[in-house]
């Protein structure tokens, strides 16, 4: 692939996906990291009129994400003082593929009593490089360096692995923290999963992920574990970190069935 971007920009809110976005289950259709990730980044760019930051975004994925041009748009669903609620949705021809939805809340200085959790992790370069399962295919997993600090992609059970873009998100521009937070956070239940992917669906229909500080730089960790009830409902917990900790919880619901 020659690309180096998840998607080029054709303009006017619409892009053109990659091969780098190809899920590792169906060649047909996007990892959902990606569209993710440019649903934040059109949140992102609407613009606050006081200092303000993203505590909270919804990923509610509607239908598969084709390797087709998307279109982009996002609006201020309820604009408020100190707290607002924005929306972005992502479209396949008239077809909306995802919705986020975004609480942005105004920022004050709580420094004196800010109690986010430390946690040393090993550095990305003193960690192995994680393996994926066999039968999993290439495109957004080998557009991500992955590296293992317990467990790891094609090890069953709960993951905490380090995750670094390789390409851009937008073909063109700096991916943001968050942007590149995103990306990595819908892979809780690929890196946690316990199942035979070739026997098992395991498939999330949205993500969530609550953020208690800005994230920085470029390695996303994803502390990782799928639980799975008697009825084929599952849920993939995470704990999000960049080198210097945690920073955010993710949350997936997950439709678990033999295939």
């Amino acid at each position: 692939m020659t690309e180096s971007a998840f998607y080029l920009p054709r303009g006017e809110g619409r892009f053109q996906p990659t091969q780098h976005t190809a899920g590792p289950w169906t060649s047909g259709a996007q990892h959902f990291g990606p569209p993710s990730a440019l649903l934040v980044r059109a949140l992102e760019a609407l613009p606050p009129e006081r200092e303000s930051r993203l505590a909270r975004v919804t990923v509610e994925i509607l239908g598969p994400a084709p390797l087709t041009e998307l279109s982009v748009r996002a609006r201020v669903e309820r604009p408020g003082r100190s707290v607002e609620l924005l929306v972005a949705e992502l479209a396949s021809d008239t077809r909306t593929v995802a919705r986020a939805s975004g609480w942005r809340i105004a920022t004050s200085d709580t420094r004196e009593i800010a109690n986010v959790p430390g946690g040393d992790w090993p550095k990305p370069e003193d960690c192995p490089v994680s393996e994926w399962p066999e039968g999993w295919l290439p495109g957004f997993l080998d557009a991500v360096e992955w590296r293992s600090v317990s467990g790891g992609l094609a090890v069953p059970g709960p993951a905490a692995v380090w995750g670094r873009q390789r390409v851009a998100l937008v073909d063109g521009e700096e991916p943001s923290p968050l942007q590149r937070l995103f990306a990595v956070a819908d892979c809780g239940n690929g890196a946690s999963n316990f199942l035979d992917a070739r026997e098992w669906w395991f498939i999330n229909s949205e993500l969530t992920v609550h953020l208690r500080r800005p994230p920085q730089g470029e390695w996303i960790g994803l502390d990782a574990a799928t639980a799975v009830g008697p009825d084929g409902i599952g849920t993939a917990t995470s704990t999000l970190r960049d080198l210097e900790g945690p920073v955010a919880s993710g949350a997936q619901a997950l439709m678990v069935r033999p295939r």
